[in-house]
């Protein structure tokens, strides 16, 4: 695979957006949903692109930092993701790009160190931010905002660069050696694969409530019966959601009438209200 100026550039500039996108404009661009295709679509693999995002997104999807630990930066593990799953010629599905997932980690923590970095320069300024403050200069405080999404968003190009022209030279070289020792090539791929499942698992942990496990076990269940009948198994990610959907809009409707209606009398002391 051979990376041109152009989609360097290209590269360059998306990534800079996302690592500002991230903590400043929060459109969620810099989620691997959104920024997979777009690197796939740069790296002239556009099919291989959605598939990555959607595979870094599971990955991605429960982690958030506690304290002083951060996670691994979704910025960069989706672009190096994108990268070897490219420059390795793996094949468009979530089996394929789950070798590329467990490659790319370290990268993830490359990009999380530049956030690091960025916050503890930033906190020498923040002084000047607290005085511009004191002194009514909203542009001084602009400033500061400014001065900390530059200095991120070149240094998350810059890290994407590097990892784009380092992932293609290593590319090639991991495509060698897991002709040669392919069975660490397969425990990086189950490695990979597991943490799509690890993420989701933190997710569920935090959200999870006695009151929707009936609505797990029923999506399960569902799921299951739908990927076992050949006609629409392959819609059956589409069933689920539009499933889920209805009901999430039948228990807002439920909750939202029953908020206009404290208070109002309606259904007197016999009802409980």
């Amino acid at each position: 695979m051979e990376i041109s100026i152009i989609q360097a550039l290209l590269i360059f500039v998306v990534a800079f957006i996302a690592g500002i996108d991230q903590f400043s404009f929060l459109e969620s661009l810099y989620q691997p949903i959104v920024l997979g295709p777009a690197i796939g679509a740069i790296l002239g693999n556009f099919e291989l692109g959605i598939v990555v995002g959607g595979a870094y997104q599971l990955v991605q999807i429960g982690s958030m930092p506690i304290g002083g630990a951060q996670p691994p930066n979704a910025i960069m593990g989706t672009i190096m993701t994108a990268v070897f799953a490219v420059s390795m010629n793996l094949e468009p599905t979530a089996d394929g790009v789950g070798l590329a997932v467990g490659l790319a980690i370290p990268f993830a923590v490359f990009g999380q160190y530049a956030v690091t970095l960025t916050f503890t320069i930033m906190s020498g300024l923040m002084a000047k931010a607290d005085k511009a403050a004191e002194e009514a200069d909203p542009k001084g405080i602009a400033m500061v905002n400014y001065i900390e999404m530059c200095i991120l968003g070149v240094l998350f190009g810059a890290l994407a660069v590097a990892g784009v022209y380092g992932g293609k030279l290593l590319g090639g070289t991991l495509r060698d050696f897991s002709f040669q020792f392919s069975w660490v090539m397969a425990g990086l791929d189950a490695a990979g694969g597991a943490m799509k499942f690890v993420g989701f698992a933190i997710l569920m942990k935090v959200m999870m409530s006695g009151e929707m496990w009936g609505f797990l076990l029923a999506g399960f269940v569902m799921a299951n019966i739908c990927q076992n009948i050949p006609a629409i198994s392959g819609a059956t990610l589409l069933m689920c959601a539009f499933v889920g959907l209805a009901v999430a809009l039948y228990d807002y409707q439920t909750q939202s009438k029953i908020k206009a209606s404290a208070g109002s009398f309606v259904g007197g002391e016999s009802d409980g209200i």
